[in-house]
């Protein structure tokens, strides 16, 4: 390959994943995800002020499968954004960008992100009764 055909900066057909760039290309994702997920809760409260009707037109949506699959969802994006988000924290006091501490620290965050949803949608079944 010619100097001048190599792009310019790193690119995905050059690099092989790695945890990091996967877990940065991740955040950017749930970023996005919460994003849509405050659209829908706006419409949710939206739906409230309209009256009756349309507040059950949103829950009825909210609690079908496609509702539950999506507020998981969000649920997830949450806690892992968060988590990640106290890692980059760390980053910017300029603790943990040893390898063996990047690939731990991503390891935990995705863990503190599955145990947190898992847990709070566990409480959550509890409170309301399954309902």
């Amino acid at each position: 390959m010619k100097p001048q055909d190599r792009p310019l900066s790193p690119h995905l057909q050059v690099y092989k994943p790695q945890i990091t760039s996967m877990l940065s290309i991740a955040h950017r994702g749930t970023g996005f995800a919460l994003w849509l997920g405050a659209m829908a809760f706006t419409y949710w409260l939206t739906a409230a002020v309209y009256g009756p009707e349309a507040f059950e037109r949103a829950q009825v949506f909210m609690a079908s499968w496609i509702g539950r699959l999506l507020l998981f969802g969000w649920t997830m994006c949450l806690f892992y954004h968060l988590a990640n988000g106290i890692r980059h924290v760390a980053w910017d006091y300029g603790w943990g960008f040893e390898l063996g501490q990047l690939r731990k620290t991503g390891v935990i965050v995705i863990s503190v992100a599955v145990v947190l949803t898992f847990a709070a949608w566990m409480i959550a079944y509890a409170l309301v009764g399954g309902h």
